[in-house]
């Protein structure tokens, strides 16, 4: 007869085998955090805001780096190529994060560091709950851009939201594939812009920083 704990250790293997499987990865956020080393690798400029022409937009890759990994926590943006290309298209927009508000032109109420347009820009206070009904209330298109330049999350957040609830689900999988072309559809048929050499040269530099 066998004693218990000959029992114990027969049954070990057995209930090992019957536990459902462990997931690896049980929180794939925690693998895909930006670091301020990696921001000022695609934008130099945000090492310092000593010398920004505009003091108070500019953000330092210190500050830039939470809340953009804050954002594609919150829009669950966990593709390495889609986080390149938003945050080479938030570097451009922003001159390195440098702005959050478009001077020139100067389109009234334009901003946030994807330097979205104004109906973009009600769209996504619309559908942040804290701000929304200041939003519908507010007199003109700056007031809105006020709304969302004043809080970091808000503000760093745009190229994610765009991203998520802009462009369509094939733009998403071009992208995701990290392929120039891909990047270029996201630019064409998203964002609808032009995919230039300047442009080029940011999102390649976030996929260098960001690693496959």
């Amino acid at each position: 007869m066998q004693t218990p704990l000959t029992t114990l250790l027969f049954l070990l293997p057995l209930l090992s085998n019957a536990l459902p499987a462990q997931d690896s990865n049980p929180n794939p956020q925690s693998e895909t955090r930006i670091t301020p080393k990696q921001i000022e690798a695609i934008a130099p400029k945000s090492k310092s805001c000593d010398s920004a022409p505009s003091k108070d937009e500019c953000a330092t890759a210190a500050q830039a780096a939470p809340a953009i990994s804050a954002s594609f926590d919150k829009y669950k943006v966990h593709s390495r190529a889609e986080q390149a290309a938003v945050i080479g298209l938030m570097a451009f927009e922003s001159k390195e994060f440098q702005y959050n508000r478009n001077h020139s032109p100067g389109v009234p109420g334009q901003g946030t560091r994807n330097m979205q347009s104004p109906s973009y820009n009600k769209k996504y206070a619309a559908s942040l709950p804290d701000i929304a009904d200041a939003a519908s209330q507010a007199s003109d298109a700056d007031k809105v851009l006020d709304l969302l330049v004043d809080n970091a999350e808000y503000d760093f957040g745009s190229g994610a939201w765009f991203l998520t609830t802009q462009c369509e689900k094939g733009v998403r999988q071009q992208l995701q594939s990290g392929s120039e072309e891909g990047w270029e559809a996201y630019l064409r048929d998203c964002v609808d812009t032009e995919a230039n050499g300047e442009r080029r040269a940011y999102w390649k530099k976030a996929v260098d920083a960001l690693g496959k």
